[in-house]
């Protein structure tokens, strides 16, 4: 799915009028969409508010009221002006919601037209739920007069905020993580595809779940078109949705070897082969040093271990079979690891993962890289700070333009970066960079590392022809598996093998729900 900027998402408007889908009927549809998802994420019987502008943003909101009016719910719209002042699609929405009739013939939507702050408390009062439809795509900062007044108002109120398109206030362009003069939001529904905004920033104020959803409203996917070279990470995830043949065997889901370990670090190794296993790798082979054979071994019956001792004592048959490698978890950087790892990865031609330790060995050394990498796939994960070593910056320098630092490093030496961290990205050598939107602080914990390194090992080993898709759905999973985690614990106890734990309900979930939405942010079915 591609992401968008604001002049993009407007240009797809305007050539889905062309190709005969009207304003009118987009406008229908977003409001649709709203109303569903309000009534099935927020259910209650209380006063509805839709806080709306005059813009085609306001239309949507008064479009969802009038189908939330129609589902029973007592439901009033709040317009920042007056009604004479609407124009085209949203003059004929704000008509709709005038005369849209209850059973018994009486108005079911109370319309207001706000002309200062004393009305737009009066008309507040008792909000259970308020729809955020003041300004949306289109916006540019800093919001003015009544606008801000709502947006003062809502954040000292009890009532859930469900936010059309964007929180009023936030600029779709803008990559950081909050925006301070925005409207607060519980859930956040957007239409046709996620802008900048929806995937870097942190739009709710439910802490790593809050819902933000894109709804198919009709756009054209030709329509849709971007220049940024960015899409989400988590449609990979469609790769892996589909049932295993009946007929499968181990063989068929390949073989994973997980090269890593030293004395006292026996675990990243363990680590790494375990969620190789659980990730569905037909067989997974940890080879360690022989001290920490026995550590390793008990992680799982299913697990083989193999001692390594040295380039000569013959690895070559240690490799026969395998299909994918994942080094680095645990190695150090004492006596000739580096020199093991330079090369190990010069001479082994099968596709490779390289993490941690494993990277460290090639800092200050990337061309070293870009030659192994030739004719072949080869995924790094690098952390901030394992990526500053990597090219001999500060980390301060890599975060300061991490989508531009990932994209170049990846087309220049022909690797598929994983840049981890807030929105870790998926760069590939083509020059196509995923955002990935699962995750949250409780995975900042020693090992985590380690499990997406074993992951992303058993995804390429299962689509070995797919490995865009491999890794992208691989980073995904891994994410969404620790927000799972943390909702069943809390985010300070949360261990890395907890997310483990929830694989099964990471694989499991669907990207896209029965009404269609697809959750590019939140836990699907998570009911407030």
């Amino acid at each position: 799915m591609k992401i968008l900027t604001a002049e993009e998402m407007g240009a797809a408007d305007k050539r889905s009028v062309e190709m005969g889908v009207p304003v009118w009927t987009l406008m229908l549809n977003a409001g649709a969409a709203v109303a569903r998802f309000s009534l099935r994420q927020f259910a209650g019987d209380g006063l509805v508010v839709a806080v709306c502008g005059k813009g085609n943003n306001g239309g949507d909101g008064m479009v969802a009221a009038v189908k939330m009016a129609e589902a029973g719910r007592t439901v009033r719209v709040a317009l920042l002006g007056r009604g004479e002042e609407l124009k085209d699609a949203v003059e004929r929405a704000f008509y709709l919601a005038r005369i849209c009739k209850a059973a018994d013939g009486t108005a079911a939507v109370d319309v207001c037209e706000i002309a200062d702050d004393a009305a737009l408390g009066e008309a507040l009062e008792g909000a259970e739920l308020v729809i955020d439809a003041v300004v949306g795509t289109g916006f540019k900062p800093p919001l003015r007069g009544l606008a801000v007044s709502a947006r003062d108002l809502i954040a000292k109120s009890d009532a859930v905020v469900v936010a059309v398109d964007l929180p009023s206030g936030w600029d779709a362009d803008s990559t950081t993580i909050r925006a301070e003069r925005a409207f607060r939001a519980d859930a956040v529904v957007t239409f046709a595809a996620p802008k900048l905004a929806h995937v870097f920033g942190q739009l709710t104020q439910r802490g790593a779940f809050g819902p933000v959803v894109v709804a198919p409203i009709g756009t054209p996917v030709k329509a849709i078109a971007s220049r940024s070279g960015l899409h989400w990470a988590g449609a990979a995830k469609a790769i892996m949705e589909k049932p295993r043949a009946m007929d499968a065997n181990k063989g068929s889901f390949g073989h994973v070897l997980i090269v890593g370990g030293s004395f006292g670090k026996a675990g990243a190794p363990a680590m790494a082969s375990l969620a190789a296993l659980r990730a569905g790798a037909g067989l997974v082979t940890a080879a360690v040093p022989r001290e920490i054979v026995p550590t390793v071994a008990v992680v799982a019956p299913e697990l083989m271990v193999q001692a390594i001792e040295g380039l000569e004592s013959g690895f070559e048959n240690l490799l026969k079979g395998m299909t994918v490698v994942g080094i680095g978890p645990g190695m150090g950087q004492e006596g000739e690891t580096q020199e093991f790892v330079l090369e190990f990865v010069r001479r082994v031609r099968l596709p490779m993962v390289i993490d941690a330790d494993g990277l460290n060995a090639f800092a200050g050394k990337t061309e070293l890289l870009k030659q192994a990498a030739q004719g072949r796939t080869m995924v790094l994960t690098p952390h901030p700070g394992e990526m500053a070593r990597l090219l001999g910056m500060t980390v301060k320098e890599v975060e300061a333009d991490r989508v531009g630092l990932a994209r170049k490093f990846a087309m220049e030496h022909g690797v598929t970066l994983v840049l981890k961290g807030w929105r870790t990205l998926v760069a590939h050598p083509d020059g196509s960079v995923a955002v990935n939107t699962t995750g949250n602080p409780s995975m900042a914990k020693g090992g985590s590392g380690d499990i997406l390194t074993g992951i992303v090992a058993a995804m390429l080993a299962q689509y070995k022809d797919s490995v865009a898709e491999a890794v992208e759905a691989a980073v995904f999973l891994h994410g969404l598996a620790g927000d799972f985690a943390c909702r069943a614990q809390d985010e300070h106890t949360v261990l890395a093998t907890d997310t483990l734990g929830h694989l099964r309900e990471a694989f499991r979930a669907r990207i896209t729900d029965a009404d269609g939405l697809m959750w590019i942010c939140g836990l699907a079915g998570e009911h407030t």
